[in-house]
């Protein structure tokens, strides 16, 4: 060995040494039974397998899993069982040990978690919808048998999220795309409220880099305003609090650029008008641990006595708390300065479970130990709920993440049975959820509710405190149109279960009537032909082309036969209409030339960014979910017919994909010279005055030279709202645009409308 390598070796174990031995003198302090020999053994177990082995940023891999049992035992609060299967997370995916080699050496509630991990290792998605589907199930299936598989794999998801930066681009969006769509809900769901922060803002700085520095930046200018707020706001406060005689703490809380980003993008608003950025958070130790919610009270009594509160504002989660164990009291008041200011009262211990969820929970059990209790009613109702709609197979994998992903967002109203007692239930949940969640036979012959005494209809929606009795009828079967109005994931899952055995029969018949049509046109031998159709048509899957045929919405004819032969004439659906033009001649001929698709070649590099210009653009598929035009943070997607679909990177459709066909996204970049134009309309609203049209085409058509492609306005009792469809280069136009319109006297907001 030469003295490089030497000195390379040294250096390695120094970090190992020490990194080992941070999460040690972690464990020491927390309040788990101190197994520092179990905890060795484990990590010298794991250094010996992976030994000669680097991750992709150069160091060696055994700092990974020391860096997840870092974050398991420091973040989460975990003991010693989970250290010990973080630090062997790896080992079993990534060496010759077995899962039977973990056992014999540290029993079978360290191997059995282990064995969890390694089954949903690698991401939770694979290369087929399918694939990712089973490992999704394999993943819930394994957290309902113990919870620290999850906690754990979302500590190994943050570390990965922590180290990014050495992943190629089209990784990171695939990394950080799952990231948003499971494990950020998963975290917020099981409680981790900080980790769930980090998650979001990691994600959205890898997919939305410029944004995420234009936020930071202005969060920065914006300090010592906000510092300064904080401290004028504090001050009464505190004298009140220390008249009560408590022990506190008062934080200044500001919100994440990634819920900045969030709010800006859904309220149509800029970071200016983004008003609760500031919240303040009073934690105080309660005298007596029996009286800590009636202290919350005290406390918001005393300080709406110093400064109004908003009345619609008040949100309790003392007495109900939310599903994941959150508890606290919010109370928005009004500071000296104007402006809105949202509280959040807790105790210490309502403090500790905000920020590490359950497992913070277990901390406050008798005995204090890391050994789960059957008692913690919210969670396992939750995961009773998942392993439901587990026991019915879906056949879209998308439709499955969706109905979880109902699941995990959820906030929550509390609804009582006739006998009194209360059920916990989502917002904006109606009565048919509501029979539902009882149970599916009453689901499924429910004709009505009496809410509150009074009879309403399936679709009502429930309010939190309302009472509520199902009726029934045995002559009542499902509906279709059920799914429409349903918002639950267990009612989702069950209609469509029972929609689905009854067209099952439908589907069948459309079998045999596509056979006939194939052969009275003499066409046998095309194979995939149902496939083929099914994308001519726009249909999701081939089941349901053949219900639909079977159901006589589509009927076959002479232009499906020219489809299977090849004879017609170009692909004018779907993305064809989102095609940049010059002028009407040209996008004319343009449609006529139909220029070839791009097709990926089976050795293409994915690592590599794709560049869309001017003269390639019409080799890709724009889809009109998102309709991206230059400037946008875009990917790419290979689709079925290994052809490139360009997205949005926030698309909500690319979200999915993101998290369902990872390997399959690339990193694209725009190179446009303003040759070409595209499609782009401006949502204008304000008052109503002589003139307004005249500014708006003056400021777009002269002043910037910009063409007009429609314009529609409607004033009622002098407010008016109109939109403004344009011809632009790129998103530097449309943000010039909107920027000189905003300057217009009596506009008061200006949006753009995908």
């Amino acid at each position: 060995m030469d003295e490089e390598q030497m000195r390379q070796e040294a250096a390695d174990d120094k970090l190992i040494n020490d990194a080992f031995q941070r999460l040690l003198d972690s464990y020491l302090t927390s309040r788990h039974r101190k197994k520092v020999d179990l905890i060795t053994k484990a990590f010298n177990f794991a250094r010996q397998a992976h030994k000669g082995v680097r991750r992709l940023s150069g160091e060696p891999y055994i700092m990974h899993p020391i860096a997840v049992a870092q974050i398991v035992c420091e973040e989460v609060g975990l003991g010693s069982t989970s250290i010990c299967a973080a630090l062997l997370h790896d080992v079993v995916e990534d060496t010759d040990y077995t899962t039977e080699d973990i056992e014999n050496i540290f029993g079978p509630k360290i191997a059995q978690i282990v064995d969890g991990l390694t089954k949903i290792s690698g991401g939770i998605f694979g290369e087929q919808a399918s694939a990712q589907a089973e490992n999704f199930k394999k993943l819930l299936l394994t957290m309902s048998e113990d919870i620290r598989v999850i906690l754990i794999k979302i500590c190994d998801r943050l570390h990965n999220m922590r180290t990014l930066e050495s992943q190629p681009a089209n990784k990171q969006y695939k990394i950080a795309g799952e990231t948003l769509y499971i494990y950020a809900p998963l975290a917020n769901r099981l409680g981790l409220n900080k980790i769930k922060s980090e998650l979001e803002n990691l994600s959205f700085q890898y997919e939305h880099p410029e944004e995420y520095a234009s936020i930071k930046a202005k969060l920065a200018d914006t300090e010592a305003s906000r510092h300064e707020l904080f401290d004028e706001f504090i001050v009464p406060i505190e004298v009140e609090l220390h008249k009560m005689g408590l022990h506190y703490q008062i934080k200044e809380r500001v919100k994440t650029p990634y819920s900045i980003w969030n709010k800006m993008q859904n309220k149509h608003v800029t970071f200016d008008e983004v008003y609760d950025i500031l919240a303040v958070r009073i934690i105080f130790t309660p005298n007596n641990r029996e009286e800590e919610i009636n202290e919350c009270f005290n406390i918001y009594v005393a300080i709406s006595k110093i400064y109004k509160s908003h009345p619609d504002r008040l949100r309790d989660w003392l007495s109900h708390p939310k599903a994941n164990g959150y508890q606290a009291l919010h109370v928005t008041l009004m500071s000296k300065q104007g402006r809105w200011i949202e509280v959040q009262i807790r105790s210490d211990r309502m403090d500790e479970i905000a920020e590490q969820g359950f497992a913070a929970h277990w901390k406050y059990k008798d005995g204090g130990g890391e050994e789960y209790t059957e008692d913690e009613t919210e969670l396992n109702d939750w995961l009773r709920t998942i392993k439901e709609i587990l026991d019915d197979p879906q056949p879209d994998a998308m439709d499955f993440l969706d109905a979880v992903k109902l699941n995990l967002f959820a906030s929550e109203i509390f609804v009582f049975t006739p006998k009194g007692e209360i059920k916990t239930m989502p917002t904006g949940c109606t009565a048919l959820d509501f029979a539902f969640s009882i149970h599916t036979f009453l689901g499924s012959h429910c004709i009505g509710a009496k809410v509150n005494h009074k009879l309403v209809p399936l679709s009502h929606k429930l309010q939190s405190g309302d009472q509520v009795e199902i009726l029934t009828s045995k002559a009542q079967h499902v509906q279709p149109s059920w799914i429409n109005f349903v918002s639950t994931a267990k009612a989702k899952a069950k209609i469509q279960a029972i929609l689905r055995r009854d067209s099952r029969e439908l589907q069948k018949q459309g079998e045999e009537l596509f056979g006939e049509f194939l052969k009275k046109n003499n066409i046998n031998d095309i194979p995939n032909a149902a496939d083929q159709l099914t994308e001519f048509h726009e249909m999701r899957n081939r089941d349901e082309f053949f219900q639909a045929i079977s159901e006589k919405t589509i009927l076959l004819g002479d232009k499906d036969v020219d489809e299977l032969l090849g004879k017609n004439s170009g692909d004018k659906r779907g993305w064809r209409k989102f095609v940049p033009f010059l002028d009407r001649n040209k996008q004319k001929k343009a449609v006529e030339e139909q220029p070839e698709l791009f097709v990926v070649p089976e050795k293409f590099n994915r690592k590599k960014p794709i560049f869309i210009t001017d003269n390639n653009i019409n080799q890709y598929k724009f889809k009109h979910c998102c309709h991206p035009i230059p400037g946008d943070d875009v990917l790419g997607f290979i689709d079925g017919k290994h052809q490139i679909e360009i997205h949005k990177r926030s698309c909500p459709v690319a979200a999915k994909l993101k998290a369902s066909f990872g390997n399959r996204i690339l990193d694209a970049k725009w190179d446009m010279h303003k040759k070409l134009f595209f499609d782009a309309t401006i949502r204008l609203q304000g008052i109503d005055r002589v003139g307004m049209l005249l500014d708006i085409s003056q400021v777009i058509s002269s002043q910037m030279n910009v063409n007009i492609h429609k314009l529609t306005i409607a004033s009622e009792e002098g407010v008016f709202d109109g939109t403004v469809e344009l011809r632009v280069h790129d998103r530097e136009d449309v943000g010039n645009i909107m920027g000189q319109l905003k300057k217009i006297a009596d506009i008061q907001d200006v949006t753009q409308i995908m």
